[in-house]
């Protein structure tokens, strides 16, 4: 159960890394061809997008900044946290 747990929560790290890596390379690369910035928009894309599609559907304005990867990082950790509970209750 605990190498379960581990991964879980070194998969999630991973994703979140992933995320931040995304919004830093947004600020210095500004090639969308660039090898590196396709392949970490291509895995945090998916995770990135439906809370930008609910930032927009609640109407909220923010403006120039996107906030999408700040709630996708709370999601993570907050569905990581609620699977390892439920995986330790059964």
């Amino acid at each position: 159960m605990w190498v379960l747990r581990e991964a879980i929560f070194k998969f999630v790290n991973v994703i979140e890394l992933l995320i931040i890596a995304r919004i830093v390379l947004s600020f210095i690369i500004r090639d969308p061809y660039n090898k590196v910035y396709r392949f970490v928009h291509q895995i945090t894309e998916p995770i990135l997008a439906p809370f930008r599609n609910l930032i927009y559907k609640l109407g909220i304005n923010t403006g120039m900044f996107d906030f999408s990867p700040l709630l996708a990082i709370f999601a993570l950790r907050f569905l990581a946290t609620l699977i390892v509970r439920l995986l330790w209750i059964v």
